[in-house]
């Protein structure tokens, strides 16, 4: 028998979806490596790591899926970014023998200061993760500065229209459509932008049944051209 969600149900699980914490965050991170596995699965194809790729992930959630990244070739660094110190420990645990072996490591910092040095990674990518921020402009300026020179930047998001259908997202979440968040990283330097979208088939999610819909902003600049 299903268990009807409660207002206040919704909201905690808004807030753990923002930054997971305790029992429940736990759990919350191993649902969303099951309801987001299509959507991390797509962002790596587009990713399409390389050797020597130095690879920043904002938001990595537990880590399940850096393996995916890693396992490409033994000469790409990975690092995952979280605002979650819970999150960065359970990622430590799954990839401990990634971590010896050099290839990975975990960073428990804001998006708005990254503590990393300018023009340190050659590819950056956030899943689900540009809803929670509060300024976008600071963000995107940050992650300019630690992308190299010709760099890429990757957002995956669900849309507006695709976002409202979870009851979670009235809580905490900026909603975008495809064209807003295309706007802005225009406005913000990028300029050459490829944009993928997939529509997963229809599947229960919270208690209702519709399909997922997932965009994936794959953005270059030119550090150059955009030194004021």
């Amino acid at each position: 028998m299903k268990t009807e969600l409660t207002k206040d149900d919704i909201i905690k699980i808004a807030a753990q979806l923002r930054k997971p914490v305790g029992e429940q965050g736990t759990k919350i991170g191993e649902r969303m490596n099951d309801g987001n596995g299509a959507m991390n699965l797509h962002t790596l194809a587009v990713l399409n790591p390389q050797p020597n790729d130095t690879i920043l992930e904002i938001g990595m959630g537990n880590g399940y899926f850096v393996k995916n990244i890693v396992s490409q070739d033994p000469s790409i660094k990975y690092t995952g970014c979280d605002y979650s110190e819970l999150m960065i420990e359970k990622a430590s645990e799954i990839n401990r023998k990634f971590i010896d072996m050099g290839n990975v490591n975990f960073v428990n910092a804001n998006v708005q200061q990254l503590p990393f040095n300018d023009a340190s990674y050659n590819k950056i990518f956030t899943i689900n993760t540009f809803y929670f921020w509060d300024e976008h402009i600071k963000v995107l300026q940050e992650l300019k500065r630690v992308l190299k020179k010709e760099g890429t930047l990757i957002i995956a998001i669900r849309p507006k229209h695709n976002l409202e259908r979870f009851p979670f997202t009235r809580y905490g979440f900026s909603k975008f459509t495809t064209e807003e968040i295309k706007k802005l990283m225009e406005s913000n330097g990028f300029n050459q932008i490829e944009i993928t979208e997939i529509k997963e088939p229809k599947s229960d999610s919270w208690g209702e049944s519709f399909s997922k819909e997932t965009v994936i902003l794959s953005c270059s600049y030119n550090n150059k051209a955009n030194i004021s």
